[in-house]
């Protein structure tokens, strides 16, 4: 997530109570989870394997839980609690507003969209023209909505991501800040699930079409022309790319690239990143000439 202006690094700490060592004249431009993080970020780190890992990456200010050496030009947030301190500041800057009509005065909504009776939209979304947003529809807080969407009844748009950390015996939510950004000419079937990013944004390309019951995980960019069928189930952080076909009940690991051009037939389930332009099945899923030839031999040698 990036600031809506530049922030000072004492203004930061003071908004978790805590010190910091190292560079005080950075600008404090965003928070982003490691993955995502770019100059004048704030990220955190609590465990001794992903320090070196939090140290050189490109984010300026590290919550650490332990006093170490500083790079030079960052700065490091000493805290007992890296996890809690980062969320404290994520909530600060985008905080639970709860909504005083179905239609939020802060949306923007183009006036030749449709949207249908008893549906909900909130704080700071923009839709585009010509959509069609039928009933039931929820759309949370800082969506974005391309041209010429069409949206089925009873799918939800930018709930929070499905992430807890867990400790002494507990999960802990991490507090989600990012967005969801629907480009032009998608449709969303009914019942469908698309979670916002937890620090940066949930992508939809242009021109994908979803069937019914189709979940997104957190910050997964789906390119444009794909097609996703019903039951599909993506988890977080995964790319695929441009004209990807993934037909029903097929289940997708977080943290994979799907190839431009892949076909995943139904029933699939994908365990790792998989090459473009090629067709596949099975679980784990693998190029589906090989799992027909399996299953052939596999047959006959049950029948001898």
């Amino acid at each position: 997530m990036r600031f809506d202006k530049i922030h000072s690094l004492d203004f930061i700490c003071k908004i978790i109570d805590k010190e910091f060592v190292g560079n005080a004249s950075i600008e404090v431009l965003g928070i982003n989870e490691i993955h995502n993080v770019n100059k004048g970020d704030i990220t955190f780190v609590d465990h001794p394997k992903y320090y070196q890992k939090a140290l050189n990456s490109k984010a300026s200010i590290i919550i650490i839980n332990e006093k170490i050496e500083c790079p030079v030009g960052k700065a490091l947030i000493i805290s007992d609690d890296p996890f809690f301190d980062y969320n404290a500041i994520v909530k600060k800057f985008r905080s639970f507003t709860p909504a005083a009509s179905t239609i939020s005065s802060s949306s923007l909504v183009d006036k030749s969209t449709v949207i249908q009776p008893n549906t909900f939209i909130g704080e700071n979304v923009t839709i585009g023209k010509d959509c069609i947003i039928h009933s039931n529809v929820s759309i949370y807080d800082n969506c974005i909505i391309g041209d010429n969407v069409i949206i089925h009844s009873n799918s939800v748009i930018g709930a929070d991501a499905y992430y807890f950390q867990k400790k002494d015996g507990a999960f802990r939510k991490m507090h989600s800040c990012g967005r969801v950004i629907i480009e032009d000419n998608v449709e969303i079937g009914a019942l469908c699930s698309i979670d916002k990013g937890v620090s940066a944004d949930t992508v939809i390309g242009s021109g994908t079409k979803l069937d019914n019951h189709v979940q997104i995980g957190h910050d997964t960019v789906i390119g444009k022309n794909c097609l996703l069928g019903s039951q599909v189930a993506i988890a977080g952080v995964t790319v695929l790319e441009d004209d990807v076909l993934v037909w029903a009940k097929v289940a997708i690991n977080k943290d994979l690239v799907i190839g431009k051009g892949a076909t995943i037939l139904a029933t699939s389930n994908v365990d790792k990143s998989l090459k473009g332009g090629i067709t596949y099945f099975g679980s784990p899923a693998i190029e589906a000439r090989t799992m027909w030839r399996q299953l052939v031999k596999l047959n006959q040698f049950l029948r001898a």
